[in-house]
C-alpha cells in the first residue's frame, strides 16, 4: 500500500490506497461530509476536565494540535507545529485490537526564514501503535508524543528523517473556551466543534537541525477540536491564525471559505489575564496583501488583520512564504510575524489552495 496516498484524511484517511478527492458537498477534505451515527455538537454543553484532554469515541473527527513561535540564542527564529488526528471510520469503532476502527494520523514540521522541514506518520488505533489518555494527558503516534498535565506542564516530541525536537511547555496563564464556552461555530447552517486552548503556554527545549542542536525557547499554543461534521459541504478550505501580540493579549481568528466567494469568520479576543470574548465574523476585517507561488498554487502570505474596537490594522507576515506541507492532505502551514497597530508572533495554517 501507498502509505503516503493513504492518507487522505477527512481530514480523512483511507486506508487501502489512494482516493479521488471528496465532491464539493462533502467539504474540504470531507469534512461536510454527512455524519449519520455520530454525536452531534450541540451549544450549552459543558467541557470537563481532564477528561476532555482525552479522546471522544462517538465522535468522528478531533485533533490535538500545537505550535511554538521559537528563538535561539543568537535571535534566529523557528516554528514548530505537532498535530495528532484521529479519525472514526464507522461509529462504534473503540474496540480493542484490529477491530478498531479509528485511524491517527501525525505531522509534524519545523520551520525557519530558510528552511521547512515536514513528516507524517500514519496509524490504526486499538493495536498500541497510536492512541490518547486523557489523566494525564498522552497522545502518541510511533514515537511522536505529546504528555503531561496541560495545567502543570507538558512535553512534546517528534522525529522526522531531517530535524527533530523535544520541547517542555510550561502554562503562563489558563485554558480558554473558544466560541460560546466551548462551542465553535463554523457556517451559518449550524455546522460546528467543541474547541478549547492553551494560548499561554512556554516552550524551551531543543531543535535537531542539518546535524545542529540548537537550544530554543518562546510563547507556544495548544488547541483541541473535536467534531463529527465541523464543515459545511460547500465550505472549500479555511485560514486559521492565532496570534501572540507583544502587550500579552492573543487573538484567535479564522475564516472558511465558501464556494462562490462568501466567507464565514469567527474568533476570540484572549486579554493578558486570560479573559476570553467570541467575536462574531462582522468584527473582523481579513484580507490577503500578497501571495507567494508555491507548489504550483497561489497562497496569501501577507495579510490585513483588524478587530473593531480591539485590534486597529496589523500586517501579518510568513516568516518563511514557501512553508508548504507536501503531506498526504497538503496545506500551508507556518510561523508568522505581527506588525502595525500591534507587534507579535503567531502561527497561520492554510488550507484549500
Amino acid at each position: 500500500m501507498n502509505v503516503r496516498c493513504a492518507a487522505t484524511l477527512g481530514l480523512g484517511l483511507l486506508l487501502g490506497g489512494c482516493a479521488e478527492p471528496p465532491p464539493p458537498e462533502q467539504g474540504f477534505a470531507g469534512l461536510g461530509r454527512e455524519s449519520a451515527g455520530f454525536a452531534a455538537v450541540v451549544p450549552g454543553a459543558s467541557l470537563e476536565f481532564p477528561a476532555d484532554h482525552g479522546a471522544h469515541p462517538d465522535f468522528r473527527i478531533e485533533w490535538w494540535y500545537v505550535t511554538a513561535n521559537l528563538s535561539d540564542a543568537q535571535g534566529r527564529e523557528y516554528g514548530v507545529q505537532w498535530t495528532l488526528f484521529r479519525h472514526a471510520l464507522r461509529p462504534g469503532a473503540d474496540h480493542p485490537g484490529w477491530e478498531n476502527g479509528n485511524l491517527f494520523l501525525g505531522h509534524a514540521g519545523v520551520t525557519g526564514e530558510e528552511v521547512h522541514r515536514a513528516a507524517e506518520r500514519l496509524a490504526r488505533g486499538g493495536v498500541g501503535q497510536a492512541g490518547v489518555e486523557a489523566d494525564p494527558l498522552r497522545a502518541w503516534i510511533d514515537d511522536w508524543t505529546l504528555g503531561g498535565d496541560p495545567e502543570t506542564g507538558m512535553q512534546v516530541h517528534a522525529r522526522g528523517a531531517d530535524f527533530a525536537y523535544t520541547l517542555r511547555l510550561e502554562p503562563q496563564g489558563p485554558l480558554v473556551l473558544q466560541g460560546e464556552r466551548g462551542y465553535s461555530r463554523k457556517s451559518a447552517g449550524g455546522q460546528a466543534s467543541y474547541y478549547y486552548s492553551h494560548p499561554f503556554l512556554q516552550a524551551t527545549g531543543t531543535l535537531e537541525l542539518d546535524g545542529r542542536r540548537i537550544e530554543v525557547r518562546g510563547p507556544a499554543w495548544m488547541d483541541r477540536e473535536w467534531s463529527s461534521q465541523p464543515l459545511a459541504g460547500d465550505q472549500q478550505g479555511w485560514d486559521w491564525f492565532s496570534l501572540r501580540l507583544d502587550d500579552g493579549s492573543r487573538l484567535m481568528a479564522f475564516q472558511l471559505r465558501h464556494a462562490g466567494g462568501a466567507r464565514y469568520l469567527s474568533g476570540t479576543w484572549i486579554t493578558a489575564d486570560g479573559e476570553a470574548s467570541a467575536l462574531d465574523g462582522h468584527l473582523i476585517a481579513l484580507e490577503p496583501v500578497a501571495h507567494t507561488r508555491v507548489a504550483g498554487r497561489q497562497v496569501p502570505t501577507v495579510w490585513r488583520l483588524a478587530v473593531r474596537g480591539r485590534l486597529a490594522g496589523v500586517e501579518v507576515r510568513a516568516l518563511n512564504p514557501r512553508a508548504w506541507m507536501d503531506l498526504g492532505t497538503p496545506y500551508w502551514e507556518g510561523p508568522v510575524r505581527v506588525a502595525g497597530a500591534a507587534g507579535g508572533v503567531g502561527y497561520l495554517e492554510m488550507t484549500g489552495y
